[in-house]
């Protein structure tokens, strides 16, 4: 039953929701889409709003972002005889919001009653999981009266048909090259060419609009344009041909050719009974030729075929977002996350574009956001993630940066989504958290020896430098000086990102902002900004390579590894001079790599390799990393007296003049989240440091009345050109003070790992809070990359957030991951975390089987006061090596199908 208090209320399924209020909002969607990145993609709002594509050069409809979703892009029309018209996608006066949603993954159905018509009608859409590049709709329309009906049907989809960029350049040039047909079925539009200035283009494709009743009866006839459609006069709120009760007619070539197509259908007129119903089923998307398209409409235009294509639907994402699922003592909180598990898989669908809220909008997805979309993918199936490892470290350069987007093929990389020359600080940080990961989870160590090329192009030398003698027909791969085709191991790769950096370092000897960090939004001080704040997570990556190189030596008993002779450079402490950089100095670190490693790897590399043995390795990484962290302990503390108290924590930024970006300036205090998240992730800060940043935190970055954690606090300026865009949004929006979800969860993260649970805790809850608060959030179930000053959540589905929420809530609060290929239980699950009974419990893959932890906790302990008593398979002791309390590890080798293991927390 509907809680009608509620903004949404889940179905008895744990995944379904329905909702009155979400009718009110008209910015409001859901995400439509096949199985992966090849099928087509929708948005739906309550109002029918949203595009539907196929990628950035196939849009069906016309391409819609936030703003644009306040116009109707689908429509089905009823006027019914003595009573005027009514629609799907508005209510009739006076009403307001008289619509109930429903959503399911990924299905959209919205219903809405016309008291006044003596009609409800309601709409189903889904895209198929099979190879069909289709929407599919479902209208029915029932008689709600007492008396007969008579009605006219008109369903209405506006036809885009081209690219992207045709929503402003050329839009109407392009449509000259609509060819259009009326046929039995519906419209079909086919393109005569793609219309480009740098080359025209041939059009492989057409776009349909094809409907039927639910007898198997085409419509009565079409109007195929905007002129037929919705006149001169008119819109699709109002169409002349519906509200003056114009009847189809077969345009002539004039009337037809080079213009905007409507996919609007006639279905003839009926009279319904009291409570009588018909069905309507209509097919919209692109396919090769006419033939396909009719292929594709017969495929599913029946009520009988598209149930079955709806149930499979059904089946396939439930089956998808329930490879995790997690039972704690909140059933809505339960629900929630399936919501949450199912984002990961949208941004490998959709990218970081192609839903009403975005950036570029483009396509591709980039650097960062590759690496971290895989975390969730790695717990869910690791075998399957092993070749887009390989795949995008192709896409690491020698001078240790990075393409930046990703094409759709594997291997396929572009240096910048806009041919803007730039280069990221961060980016070198995050393959090896994600190889780590895949390595704890799967075992595979052989992945780090597994040789694969570096990215090449113009940039060089980190952007301060350009190949003007390369050019594009040479390839994107590096070559060594005899044109040979370089390649090195992975874990190379991964010692070049993390080494260039440790000598890529500023005035302050931090490393370099260079064109921003995590925060896009700190991109203007290029010349003099360091991020301190980074540093740290690039020290604590020297370390951890350190330690998997030592693990990867014993377990393949290797003494040695291969390298390219000119790597030997940056291990400055073991190579042909030891010792002979100081770190003490930034000049002589930066000309280390400027001067020396630059200039030997570029334009191409001898091709040479040599070996390094593992202890001097080791020592090398060990020492650089120490050596940052030292660093930032004695120089970055932040120490700020507010209303008689002392607090304290790391400054993160130097700007573009060198001055110290956080701290009391002007009376204010500056504090920005993201120095403390990798000081506490990292391993840099220690226990009483910790408890210092969240004591700042709480009291400068945690919001009073929405209760959720800013990215930073108000620096009270109308800009920042020494820093970054950021500051130039306005304050609670964006990178500047909103609450930023993936910065919060990584700290929650940061101190669950750090044994930190309560604390974590609250901050994940934080974020739940404030999205399933959705009449202020204003979304459906799921993690938004922001939420504004007042609530509101922004960017909904596409952000990295949820993968890392996935991440946190699996393998920190109910402590279910992998260790070397191992698997470990150390639960960090908070006592309101239970059920009534103490028991909490997470099904997930592990070693190619389904494996269930069930927690009992009888006593309702709270995390850190209990420890593992003992864990049974079917009632049979498990074996396993105690790592502490309440940590356990089990051999992989035990996990031989799947099992549910109960595990018995008692009072350490």
């Amino acid at each position: 039953m509907m809680d009608k208090k509620a903004f949404y209320t889940y179905g008895p399924d744990g995944i379904t929701f329905v909702s009155a209020a979400a009718g009110a909002i008209k910015t409001i969607y859901a995400p439509l889409c096949g199985a992966d990145a090849s099928s087509l993609k929708s948005a739906i709002t309550p109002f029918l709003s949203g595009d539907i594509k196929l990628d950035k050069l196939h849009y069906v409809t016309k391409p819609a972002s936030r703003e644009d979703l306040r116009r109707p892009s689908r429509e089905f029309f009823v006027s019914v005889k003595g009573k005027g018209t009514c629609s799907l996608a508005k209510d009739s006066p006076p009403a307001f919001g008289g619509v109930i949603v429903e959503i399911g993954q990924l299905w959209h159905q919205v219903t809405r009653r016309h008291p006044s018509r003596g009609l409800g009608l309601e709409a189903v859409h889904f895209i198929p999981v099979g190879d069909e590049t289709v929407e599919l709709m479902r209208v029915t329309v029932k008689n709600i009266s007492r008396k007969n009906i008579t009605l006219t049907p008109t369903a209405a989809i506006p036809i885009f048909g081209r690219s992207l960029a045709n929503k402003h350049d050329h839009e109407h040039v392009t449509a000259l090259l609509h060819r259009i047909e009326q046929n039995k079925d519906g419209v079909l539009v086919e393109p005569t060419m793609v219309f480009n200035e740098e080359g025209h283009g041939q059009v492989r494709c057409v776009y349909f609009v094809y409907g039927a009743d639910g007898d198997g009866a085409s419509p009565l006839g079409t109007f195929p344009t905007v002129d037929t459609f919705l006149g001169d006069a008119g819109n699709l709120d109002a169409p002349q041909a519906v509200m003056e009760d114009r009847q189809p007619v077969q345009c002539s070539e004039g009337a037809l050719q080079g213009k905007e197509a409507v996919g609007a259908l006639r279905f003839k007129e009926i009279t319904l009974k009291s409570k009588e119903a018909k069905e309507y089923f209509i097919v919209v998307g692109l396919a090769p030729d006419a033939v396909g398209a009719r292929a594709f409409f017969k495929r599913f235009a029946s009520p009988k075929a598209f149930e079955e294509a709806w149930a499979r639907n059904r089946k396939f994402w439930e089956d998808k977002t329930g490879t995790i699922r997690f039972k704690t003592g909140d059933e809505g909180f339960n629900a929630w996350m399936r919501w949450v598990t199912l984002q990961p898989i949208l941004r490998r669908i959709f990218g970081c574009s192609f839903l009403p809220d975005h950036d570029y909008g483009k396509g591709g997805k980039g650097w960062r956001d590759i690496w971290q979309d895989l975390l969730s993918l790695i717990l869910i199936e690791p075998c399957v993630v092993r070749a887009d490892l390989l795949n995008n470290c192709a896409g690491i350069r020698i001078d240790g940066s990075n393409a930046t987007i990703i094409g759709a093929k594997p291997g396929e990389f572009i240096a910048d989504r806009n041919a803007i020359t730039r280069v990221w600080m961060d980016h070198g940080c995050w393959p090896l958290m994600t190889l780590l990961l895949y390595i704890d989870q799967s075992g595979d160590f052989d992945i780090l020896l597994e040789k694969v090329p570096y990215f090449r192009d113009p940039q060089m030398a980190r952007t301060f430098e350009k190949d003007l003698g390369w050019l594009a027909r040479y390839g994107h791969k590096l070559v060594d000086k005899k044109g040979h085709t370089y390649e090195g191991t992975v874990l190379e790769h991964v010692l070049v990102q993390n080494l260039t950096q440790f000598f890529n370092v500023g005035e302050h000897n931090l490393i370099r902002l260079e064109s921003a960090d995590w925060n896009d939004g700190l991109d203007m001080a290029f010349a003099r900004g360091e991020s301190a704040a980074f540093t740290a997570f690039y020290g604590g990556n020297l370390l951890k390579i350190a330690g998997i190189i030592e693990d990867l030596a014993k377990r393949k008993g290797i003494a040695a590894f291969e390298v390219a002779k000119e790597i030997l450079l940056l291990l400055d402490t073991v190579g042909p001079a030891p010792g002979g950089v100081n770190y003490d100095h930034p000049r002589e670190k930066h000309q280390l790599l400027f001067d020396r490693y630059f200039r030997a790897v570029q334009p191409a590399l001898s091709g040479e390799k040599v070996s390094v043995g593992v202890q001097g390795l080791v020592k090398d990484l060990r020492h650089k990393g120490r050596w940052l962290f030292s660093h930032l302990r004695h120089q970055e503390k932040i120490t700020v007296e507010d209303k008689g108290k002392n607090y304290a924590w790391f400054n993160g930024y130097y700007d573009n003049q060198a001055n110290q970006v956080e701290g009391k300036k002007h009376g204010a205090v500056r504090m920005i989240l993201t120095a403390q998240v990798f000081a506490v992730m990292s391993g840099m800060a220690e226990a009483k440091e910790i408890e210092d940043i969240i004591a700042s935190v709480d009291r400068f970055l945690r919001d009073k009345n929405l209760g959720g954690y800013r990215l930073n606090t108000d620096f009270g300026i109308r800009h920042y050109p020494d820093l970054g865009r950021a500051f130039a949004f306005a304050y609670g929006t964006k990178e500047n003070g909103a609450f930023f979800s993936h910065m919060t969860v990584m700290y929650a993260y940061a101190l669950y790992e750090r044994g930190f649970a309560r604390q974590g805790h609250e901050v994940l809850r934080s974020i739940t809070r404030m999205a399933v608060d959705g009449h202020r959030s204003k979304i459906y179930p799921g993690i938004p990359e922001y939420f504004d000053s007042e609530g509101r959540g922004m960017y909904p589905y596409l952000t990295g957030s949820a993968s890392w929420f996935v991440l946190t809530q699996l393998t920190q609060a109910f402590g279910v991951r992998g260790l070397r290929g191992d698997l470990v239980l150390s639960p960090q699950l908070v006592r309101e975390e239970f059920d009534a009974k103490g028991n909490a419990s997470v099904t997930c893959p592990f070693a190619g089987h389904t494996i269930t932890v069930q927690y009992r906790n009888p006593k309702k302990l709270d995390a850190g006061s209990y420890a593992i008593a003992d864990v049974s398979a079917d009632g049979k002791p498990v074996s396993f090596e105690r790592l502490g309390p309440a940590r356990i590890r089990i051999a992989r080798r035990l996990i031989v199908q799947s099992i549910v293991l109960t595990v018995t927390l008692e009072l350490c």
